[in-house]
């Protein structure tokens, strides 16, 4: 995982608010899908700090929340 700011390459991604996220702009995390990698930000900071997986990783924390 890396953190990135601003990261190259996101500008076409396809956000998804999280069906977990506060409905009253309280916790809001989004999702967008890349073929080289999964981004997760904070919806009250589109702009800000984004975390960046490796699908395999991404792939591994998924399987690990569903349990």
């Amino acid at each position: 995982m890396t953190t990135e700011i601003f990261p190259s390459g996101t500008a076409g991604l396809n956000w998804h608010k999280s069906s977990h996220s506060g409905g009253e702009g309280g916790e809001c995390v989004e999702f967008a899908a890349a073929l080289e990698a999964a981004h997760v930000r904070d919806s009250k900071d589109p702009h800000g700090p984004r975390l960046t997986f490796a699908p395999t990783a991404w792939t591994g924390f998924l399987a690990s929340t569903t349990r």
